[in-house]
């Protein structure tokens, strides 16, 4: 198996599929993996491209990538050149692919594309989206329960967020004398802005974070534990990253979805629609949590989370 890169170029040739002999019916012939962002350094673009790793190794075949796509133009390319080298099931590793997926669709029918977080989807463009409401919420009761200074601050990526709601619920939810303090970044991965958000939280008295974004994340993680305060980790298991901050992580566990697509695809079972994931399908969890976290606390989001996937009601609507 290959793991490839093609810089874009100015001019391909174009290959539309029935012009091309690459594909057999209904199993996997090679992946293509498009990103917005760069692979490295960006805890979820890397989640995703070690899917894509696993998906060639599990089927013995290449993948094909491509970093830093973000017009129709680069997308359209990007596709071409993919097919070219015989690709049937392409991830576009953002919601901004949903648009440009169902533009391209129609022309590559034998083609299938995959995007996260959007709500466009068609017959053979497929939409994954995480209910992060819930994650947000179940993080909030630990924030709210292990502030001192009842002041919690969210620095998030874009508005649209559900964690970002949850997480305000979750934290009145276990401290109705809690403030919380928000403020949107705009960009996933803009570490110095994210990073003056924080110092002017910090000076406002906030004493627990939650960094909502791909790559600033981190950055925020490790300046709360150089501040002796403490943070939630967002998108995969970050305490690692500062163990004496991280109190729990909202973890969405995209690598292990992705190889579940590329397997569902594989067998017919992937249909063009849109499909959600919460806690029930295993794709959504909290990490560990912190030794300072009570135990009575850790118990009792516990059995919360676990109610919750019993009858699909969060503490607050009981």
């Amino acid at each position: 198996m290959k793991y490839i890169h093609y810089p874009l170029i100015l001019l391909f040739l174009i290959c539309t599929l029935s012009a091309c002999s690459y594909f057999e019916t209904g199993q996997i012939q090679n992946v293509g993996f498009i990103t917005d962002a760069e692979i490295d350094n960006n805890p979820w673009t890397e989640q995703g491209y070690q899917a894509m790793l696993e998906i060639s190794d599990e089927y013995d075949i290449n993948v094909y990538y491509e970093e830093n796509v973000e017009t129709m133009h680069q997308v359209q390319q990007t596709v071409d050149q993919f097919v070219h080298n015989g690709v049937n099931l392409i991830y576009g590793h953002s919601n901004i692919y949903g648009e440009y997926f169902m533009t391209l669709a129609e022309s590559y029918p034998d083609v299938q594309f995959v995007y996260v977080n959007g709500g466009e989807s068609g017959e053979n463009v497929t939409s994954l989206n995480f209910n992060a409401h819930a994650m947000g919420f179940f993080a909030g009761m630990v924030a709210g329960n292990m502030t001192e200074s009842n002041q919690i601050g969210i620095i998030a990526a874009y508005s649209w967020q559900p964690e970002t709601e949850g997480f305000f619920e979750g934290v009145i939810h276990a401290n109705k004398d809690a403030d919380i303090s928000l403020n949107y970044i705009n960009d996933w991965n803009n570490n110095d802005l994210a990073l003056e958000v924080y110092a002017m939280m910090k000076e406002q008295g906030v004493d627990v974070f939650y960094p909502i974004g791909d790559a600033f994340s981190e950055s925020i993680l490790r300046e709360a534990e150089n501040d002796n305060f403490y943070a939630i980790g967002y998108m995969t298991d970050q305490m690692d990253v500062a163990p004496d901050a991280v109190l729990t992580s909202t973890i969405q566990h995209i690598r292990e979805l992705y190889k579940s697509v590329a397997d569902d695809f594989n067998s017919g079972d992937l249909e063009g629609k849109i499909y959600t994931y919460d806690f029930k399908d295993g794709f959504i969890s909290l990490g560990g949590f912190h030794s300072a976290v009570p135990n009575n606390v850790k118990m009792q989001v516990e059995e919360d989370i676990e109610a919750y996937i019993d009858t699909g009601l969060l503490p607050n609507e009981y």
